[in-house]
């Protein structure tokens, strides 16, 4: 029986795709096409393809929300899970427990309404559950890790089972999700009582900040490096003269140094090759090692020439 039945069968035909654009499943709206895409909708099913995956030796690819992600032009082979389907969410006093596929977003939206205090940081990140706790999300001041009990995950073997957080090594923007082989069903987070009022105004406050401080026009993947110790990455790139600066369809940001939008159809290979510049420039301008926080995977594809050059406005 080939692949795509195979597929069908644990998930229906209406949740497997063969030959799917990628970029409509990116932020910066870039890749190719992934070979089989297959969108469970319960964590049986997420256990049963990457069991199904790994017993036929079929190249496999988990995919969040595809926020903090560029997927290279030539695509991704064999099968790409993507768990955008599963969204379900609860809460029980003060813990909450949300699916990988619900938007860290929404989770914070929905501990705003129940009156929990401690996602509000949360409040603007374009993530899903399962890639905040693969990259221990965060912004102002606070992280995934600081209210995280456990996570339901599908092990490197196929096992479903309960994980602690202490047991995920979570630190600034890693964990050991990736390395151990993980795929996270869902995930508990504990909060506590709070003020409606003073939660729903820092939530309004951070969302401010970022509506006017990242440029949101545009397709992009947020933050490209982490933070240097001792720097900040947008303020070396705007030093470095590269603010504006453009690759093909990418650019620098004006609006924010830190940020590489998809100004114009952009290429992936574009895209990595801005970065891979900024990353140089700064280097033998100022000595500092910018290290990407956003994740790069797929095939090369077929090289296009591409105009290099200072931006223009945006």
């Amino acid at each position: 029986m080939q692949i795509y039945e195979e597929l069908a069968q644990i998930v229906t035909e209406a949740h497997v795709t063969k030959n799917k654009p990628l970029k409509d499943h990116t932020y910066t709206k870039l890749g190719g096409n992934a070979d089989y895409f297959v969108t469970p909708t319960t964590g049986l099913q997420v256990q049963r393809v990457m069991q199904y995956a790994k017993k036929e030796n079929i190249p496999f690819t988990l995919l969040g929300n595809g926020s903090n992600l560029i997927i290279k032009d030539g695509g991704i082979r064999g099968i790409v899970m993507y768990l955008g389907k599963l969204t379900n969410m609860s809460v029980s006093g003060t813990v909450l427990r949300a699916e990988a596929g619900a938007l860290i977003v929404d989770v914070s939206r929905l501990a705003l309404d129940h009156t929990l205090a401690g996602l509000e940081f949360a409040c603007g990140i374009p993530g899903s559950v399962g890639g905040a706790l693969f990259m221990n999300a965060g912004a102002y001041g606070g992280e995934i890790k600081d209210i995280l009990i456990s996570a339901t995950i599908v092990d490197n073997e196929g096992n479903i089972r309960e994980i602690l957080a202490e047991d995920l090594a979570l630190a600034y923007r890693t964990s050991n999700i990736a390395i151990n082989g993980y795929i996270v069903i869902d995930a508990t987070f504990q909060l506590k009582t709070g003020n409606y009022d003073e939660i729903k105004a820092i939530m309004d406050d951070l969302t401010y900040k970022r509506e006017s401080k990242q440029p949101l026009e545009y397709p992009s993947c947020g933050s490209v490096f982490k933070r240097p110790p001792g720097y900040y990455a947008g303020k070396l790139i705007q030093d470095s003269g590269l603010q504006g600066y453009s690759i093909g369809g990418a650019q620098v940001s004006l609006k924010h140094a830190g940020f590489i939008v998809n100004k114009e159809n952009a290429t992936a290979t574009e895209y990595i090759a801005l970065i891979k510049h900024v990353q140089k420039v700064v280097k033998e301008t100022f000595g500092v090692e910018l290290e990407r926080e956003v994740r790069i995977i797929g095939e090369d594809g077929v090289d296009i020439p591409h105009s290099v050059g200072k931006g223009t406005g945006t």
